[in-house]
């Protein structure tokens, strides 16, 4: 059983004395925000308290450097739900990385991976293609490594869970449903 309490204290464990890092239980949209006057540490706010979207949040969190953990979601451009077919195609340009990690750090933590295109009342692209992208970047970066925060999260996860370790591409499977 995979609970947000446990990867709360995980990542916790990991990154908020070095960071000032919480991970927080949101409840709408997830969101990236900076300590101001208000808060003393920076919070990632992920969705509904499911484990999947604090995994995805905390992806976008480990791909973003030191100047962007200082904006509000990072400074990123996003277009919500209802994206056209050329805003859904930038979309996953930019998604190919943190849902790449994503997978990772599931895998790490013995929890189930779903590659999410989040644009259900939009134009719909190939979810098969895109798939494709994230498992290609996975393997790219199980190749050329992991950042220095990535890394630490994943050993934790894997120590925790107790998953194999290191991380290989027979974790990755592509599964023939997937092909086009």
């Amino acid at each position: 059983m995979h609970t947000i309490e446990q990867l709360t204290a995980i990542f916790e464990g990991c990154f908020f004395d070095a960071f000032q890092t919480r991970l927080i239980r949101g409840q709408d949209e997830p969101i990236y925000l900076p300590l101001n006057q208000q808060t003393s540490y920076h919070q990632i706010v992920f969705a509904h308290g499911y484990y999947a979207s604090a995994l995805h949040e905390i992806a976008h969190w480990l791909v973003a450097g030191d100047a962007r953990r200082l904006l509000e979601d990072y400074g990123y451009w996003y277009c919500p739900d209802g994206r056209t077919a050329v805003q859904q195609a930038e979309f996953e340009k930019v998604e190919v990385l943190p849902q790449a990690i994503e997978w990772c750090l599931s895998v790490a933590a013995g929890f189930k991976f779903n590659v999410s295109c989040d644009n259900l009342n939009g134009e719909q692209t190939c979810r098969h293609q895109f798939q494709r992208a994230v498992h290609d970047k996975v393997t790219e970066l199980l190749q050329t490594g992991f950042n220095t925060r990535t890394q630490t999260l994943l050993k934790a996860l894997s120590d925790y869970y107790k998953t194999p370790w290191p991380l290989s591409l027979s974790h990755f499977e592509w599964q023939s449903s997937y092909e086009v």
